[in-house]
Parts: structure tokens; sequence; C-alpha cells
């Protein structure tokens, strides 16, 4: 049952993506443009869908984790670190980066992907490839 409740999700978070234009580089670039207030060619739209992301996950939090378990698994399943390391830093200014420079992130680039954009194959193709890069380097270095 689970993996039927984490495609139906995964299918609404598409279909929300495709409807609030996310899948589109050019409006998340609009956005990250800020020297374009301006002229008035500022996208203000990706704020909107960020602040009702996070209202959605900051009371979905709160109702979930009032429950003994998930639904479908035995325990939940939360990060133990709470301290900034190295890896905290870098990974967000690389994802930033690749945000700001493709107009993608993994989610909207899947999604364009999937309607057939042929511009989000390279950054899915680049982004594949640094993961399989990080997962190599974070196992060399717990290996020495």
């Amino acid at each position: 049952m689970s993996i039927v409740a984490q495609f139906l999700v995964g299918l609404l978070l598409g279909v929300g993506l495709v409807v609030a234009g996310m899948s589109d580089p050019a409006k998340v670039l609009n956005f990250l443009d800020i020297g374009a207030m301006s002229s008035g060619g500022w996208d203000p739209s990706l704020a909107f869908v960020m602040a009702g992301a996070i209202a959605v996950a900051f009371l979905g939090f709160r109702v979930v984790l009032r429950r003994p378990r998930p639904l479908f698994d035995s325990v939940f399943h939360l990060p133990g670190a709470t301290g900034i390391d190295r890896r905290i830093l870098v990974g967000p200014a690389i994802f930033g980066i690749g945000w700001g420079l493709a107009g993608f992130c993994p989610g909207p680039a899947l999604v364009a992907l999937g309607t057939g954009s042929g511009a989000a194959l390279p950054f899915v193709v680049a982004m594949f490839a640094g993961m399989a890069a990080a997962r190599f380097v974070l196992l060399r270095s717990r290996a020495r």
C-alpha cells in the first residue's frame, strides 16, 4: 500500500507543479531576477508557491507527528543531527547555484522531463551525475 500512496503523493506534487507553472524554468528565473523589479518583469508567483508549501508542511508536520507512528511504517525516520556542518552549507549552496543557473530544481525538472521538455534533459542528466558523484565522495570519505 505504501508504494501506491507514494505514487499518489508524487502525482499530486507533479500536477501542482504544472498548475503553478513551476516546471517552466523561465518562471523560476523571472522570480530570481530581482533586478527586473523596476521594469515590471519580476514574477513573485514562486514566493506564493513557497509560502503555500511552507504552510502545508508546517500544518502537516504538526498533525502527523502527534501520531504514535506513521501510517506505512513502524517508526518515524527523522534526522538525528541538529548541528550545522560543511555538508549542510555546501549542499544547499550547490542546489541554489544550479537552480539559479538552470531554473530547475529536482522535482520540477522531473515533471518537465515528463511533459517532454528538452531543456530538462541535460539538467536531469547532470542532476543524476551530481548525485552519483556526491555518493562516491561520501563513501570514499567514510572509507578513510
